[in-house]
């Protein structure tokens, strides 16, 4: 009896929401093999210079371009067209489709984001000069608009991380806006307003905590979008310029006559790209199934 009593004396374990669906992502077999893979690119990427055998840049003149995988031990995958070793080129590739992927949401995010918090928390006039503004940038084709402004400024991995992010920051923004014009009404914000309250404090305390879930999710999808960006304006050979290593490029470069025989240079990229996307959007899923509110207390 004591014991019970004991027992019932001790405070329960609270977790946090967050906790819960961290815990819930843990157990998604799938979205942990995402994670994997990202974290294998990411680990590329970042130590490219270590893993890669050679430069990237780096030219054999005394060996036969466009050599097939598995015949020369120094060049386990092949050569290119230029007489560069193959490996280190998707090596290298990793941290281009890397950064951009990365780089371009959160420039987007970072555009999006505070003007659909204004234009959902203000309302009125504010909002209707935004949303003409997002009228007009959604009329306009976001690969037609790509490709004027990559003309203008010209090619390079800068650029088109500018590019992209110049073309993706309306989605954020609605999304955000939809968030605010939902939650700034609701009976604790307008409890907190009641209380004295600031605008600053109401957005950064109630309003924003509640919509960070669907950004979030909306973020980790968009990455495998810029990367497809990024690789679809390489292969129409708009995007990044030699000899800096793009998937996108490699593929572009590996596509024509000579595909039957070397088929490797379009058809490894192509998969890494594949891959990639692939574990972004496990990922995605993960986060949208581990921070459905209807599932939180399960």
């Amino acid at each position: 009896m004591e014991t019970t009593a004991a027992s019932l004396r001790q405070p329960i374990e609270q977790r946090s929401p967050w906790a819960d669906a961290a815990r819930r992502f843990a157990r998604n077999r799938l979205a942990m093999f995402g994670l994997l893979i990202l974290l294998f690119f990411l680990v590329v990427a970042i130590f490219a210079d270590v893993i890669a055998p050679y430069d990237f840049d780096r030219v054999f003149f005394t060996k036969r371009a466009n050599t097939l995988p598995f015949v020369d031990p120094a060049h386990v995958l092949g050569l290119d067209s230029s007489s560069r070793d193959y490996l280190t080129r998707l090596i290298y590739g990793a941290r281009t489709s890397m950064t951009v992927g990365l780089l371009v949401p959160v420039i987007a995010f970072a555009i999006g984001v505070p003007l659909g918090m204004l234009s959902g928390y203000r309302g009125g006039w504010i909002d209707f000069a935004i949303q003409r503004v997002v009228d007009i940038a959604t009329a306009i084709p976001p690969l037609l608009f790509a490709l004027f402004l990559l003309s203008v400024v010209g090619t390079g991995v800068s650029n088109v991380i500018f590019v992209l992010a110049i073309t993706s920051w309306i989605e954020p923004l609605r999304l955000t806006r939809a968030q605010f014009l939902a939650y700034r009404e609701k009976e604790f914000v307008t409890s907190a307003r009641a209380l004295g309250a600031g605008d600053l404090r109401l957005i950064l305390s109630h309003i924003l905590p509640n919509a960070v879930s669907p950004l979030l999710i909306s973020f980790t999808f968009a990455v495998p979008l810029a990367i497809f960006a990024e690789a679809g304006l390489s292969f129409l050979g708009i995007g990044i310029t030699e000899p800096t290593a793009s998937w996108g490029k490699m593929v572009g470069s590996g596509i024509g006559n000579t595909i039957r025989v070397y088929y490797h240079l379009a058809l490894f990229p192509t998969i890494l790209v594949a891959l990639t996307m692939l574990g972004f959007s496990f990922v995605g899923d993960g986060l949208q199934e581990a921070l459905d509110p209807n599932r939180s207390n399960k």
